[in-house]
Parts: C-alpha cells; structure tokens; sequence
C-alpha cells in the first residue's frame, strides 16, 4: 500500500497523480490522506488543504496524527502488507510523522521537496528502514542544506537512505517517480 501526503495547497487528488504516475505500482493500492485544514484557493476558488500552520501547532500535528492513524487502520488489516509513505512538500513533513507514529510497520518513505520535521525523534525516524529524499536542483524552499541536514538525520538514526538531486525546482517530476519506482523495488527486497 502506498499512502501520500500533499503539499501545502494541494488536494488529495493531487497526490493521488503523483502515486498514480509512478510506474509499476498498478497492483499496489494507492491512497491519498486530504488534510484536515481546508481553505479556499483565491485565484481558483478551488477548496485545497494544508496539514497545519504556525498557531496551535501541536494540537494539529496530534489530530493528524490520530486521523492519519484511523485511515490507515480502516484500510490495512495485514500486517504482511508492505505499507510506504510518500510526500511532497509540506507532505513530507507528515509523511515523517506518520512513519515514526502509526502502530504498523512502515517499509519505506519518499520524501520529495520537504524537510524533516524538527520534532520527530531519532527513535522514531530509526522506526523507518529506508527513505528515498529528493529535491530540485532549482527548489528554493528545499535547500541543499536542509537536504543534506535530512540525510544526516536520517543516517544518524540508522536508516538506509537514497539521496538525490534532479534538474527541476519545487516539484515531483516524472524523473523523480522513475527514480520512486526503482527505490520501492529496492526498498522490497531489504
């Protein structure tokens, strides 16, 4: 099962097309989590999401947590289920939560423009055996030096970890779902 988690006004729809495009996942389920912070996009009128803000911080990062907790119950009931999370943007940052939270085994994350929240313990990154990160040459929210700083997070935890830097900006890339699909092949073999 893969799960995603999008980026800051974004929908789950959204990310949904990010798992969908990566290629050899046809026999895996896809599911894509909506944040619970809903809002108008101006220019569109369109209803999108974010995860949280700055105000009540901690009190948001506990719901998502408890609502991401709750999908993932009603929806894998095997264990043996290989379960990876995916995010982007401000999507990482959950898809990290969540890893280091959720009661099931966790097999691997891809994270893609984000950075590691600075709350998540070593303990419950060590939770995650495998992470794929990746960032846009040209992303100028996702620094090489937030970049970097992930990898040694994750490295100092002991996680296995696939860092790499392709020639775009702030996006997923039909590169970066290639690079995904190899990275879960890999992932599954450990």
């Amino acid at each position: 099962m893969l799960i995603g988690f999008h980026g800051y006004g974004e929908t789950a729809e959204d990310e949904l097309r990010r798992l969908q495009a990566i290629p050899g996942i046809a026999h895996w389920t896809a599911v894509s989590i909506q944040g619970l912070h809903h809002f108008y996009r101006r220019s569109t009128n369109e209803v999108v999401a974010s995860w949280m803000t700055r105000q009540n911080r901690e009190l948001a990062i506990a719901d998502n947590i408890i609502y991401v907790q709750n999908v993932v119950n009603s929806l894998c009931h095997d264990s043996a289920v290989p379960l990876i999370l995916t995010g982007f943007s401000q999507g990482v940052a959950m898809a990290f939560r969540a890893a280091g939270a959720l009661k099931q085994h966790v097999t691997a994350v891809i994270a893609c423009g984000g950075d590691i929240p600075p709350e998540v313990e070593p303990n419950a990154l060590a939770r995650i055996p495998t992470v794929l990160i990746g960032r846009g040459v040209r992303d100028e929210w996702y620094t090489p030096e937030k970049h970097t700083a992930d990898a040694e997070r994750l490295r100092a935890a002991g996680v296995v970890v696939q860092s790499v830097v392709i020639d775009t900006g702030h996006e997923w890339t039909a590169e970066f779902s290639e690079i995904s699909s190899r990275f879960i092949v890999g992932a599954l073999r450990r």
